[in-house]
């Protein structure tokens, strides 16, 4: 790996690295069988209890563990739902 490369994994940021992540989702139709969401619906959160805090059930805007980012076939990058909170 040359240092440039180097450099730019370390520029990542935290919510970009793919793994658990606790968020706010958009996710208009609960009852679908949705599992992943686009990344433009998702607000990473440090923490389950500031994702919790920040839901919002009339917006629709609700609290998940999430796993991603992971970029789709189409390019999209996508977080797939790990659980509800």
């Amino acid at each position: 790996m040359n240092m440039q490369s180097s450099n730019r994994q370390q520029d990542v940021a935290e919510e970009d690295k793919l793994g658990e992540h606790y968020a706010v989702v958009y996710a208009p139709k609960l009852g679908r069988k949705k599992q992943r969401f686009p990344s433009n619906v998702v607000t990473i959160y440090p923490t389950g209890e500031e994702a919790v805090a920040a839901a919002d059930e009339d917006k629709k805007l609700r609290a998940a563990e999430v796993y991603g980012p992971s970029r789709s076939s189409e390019g999209m990058m996508l977080y797939y739902l790990s659980r509800w909170l």
